[in-house]
């Protein structure tokens, strides 16, 4: 027997020991991506709230946007308020969905591929007259800073205050407003019909009954012009 040769034990005792297993990963898989590097949407709840809060949060900007702009009215910095009416009416606008002109994200087409992506949150019912509310009011109110400026935008005027008539039609103010508009820009047949449709809502007010006056003394006058192929001296 040889002396340095080692037994069983003490060669067991020498081999080096092998690392203690790793323990398994205490974190979550990672969330698969989309393309654009997001979590696919219904991946994991949105802390915000997801499109309900994106909501939300559009409808309180416009209208803490639009109560500013009145704020300003009232203390006559009207071209302040023009800007802060049209922060709000831009918070309605990215609310319903508006997207940028340019081609659509993806076509449909006979073959596979991944489909629409998904479009603007459904307003319930008090949100869809919020909106409407406070878009109505911004533009109603956007008329008359824009008839108290220096220069006044007549057409900024009549846009404004055709798009309130369309969904207000018995709305006053803008009905006379857009009698107004159309009176400096020259258009007296339809300055005329707006002004009359006014002072059929409120017969005695003085404003009204100005406008048409002046409105049916120009059309008296472009009548006598055209007929007499001259101008009458005035």
């Amino acid at each position: 027997m040889q002396r340095d040769a080692l037994s069983p034990v003490l060669m067991l005792s020498a081999a080096p020991e092998p690392p203690p297993p790793r323990p398994p990963p205490s974190h979550s898989p990672p969330v698969p991506a989309s393309r654009h590097g997001l979590p696919r949407p219904g991946s994991a709840p949105e802390p915000s709230g997801g499109a309900g809060g994106a909501l939300d949060n559009s409808l309180r900007a416009a209208v803490a946007f639009k109560a500013e702009g009145q704020r300003c009215y009232r203390e006559k910095k009207f071209r302040e308020a023009i800007g802060k009416y049209h922060r709000a009416l831009l918070q309605l606008k990215r609310r319903q969905g508006a997207r940028p002109p340019g081609p659509p994200a993806s076509t449909p087409g006979p073959g596979p591929g991944p489909g629409p992506g998904p479009g603007p949150a459904r307003l319930s019912d008090e949100q869809r007259r919020l909106v409407e509310s406070t878009e109505m009011e911004c533009y109603d109110s956007l008329t008359a800073c824009l008839l108290q400026s220096e220069l006044v935008n007549y057409e900024r005027v009549r846009e404004y205050c055709l798009k309130v008539l369309e969904k207000q039609e018995g709305n006053f103010k803008a009905t006379y407003r857009a009698g107004i508009a159309f009176y400096h820009l020259g258009d007296y047949g339809r300055a005329l019909l707006y002004l009359r449709e006014a002072r059929s809502r409120e017969p005695t007010d003085t404003n009204v009954l100005r406008y048409i006056q002046l409105t049916e003394m120009k059309m008296t006058r472009c009548s006598r012009e055209r007929d007499g192929g001259k101008k009458v001296p005035g």
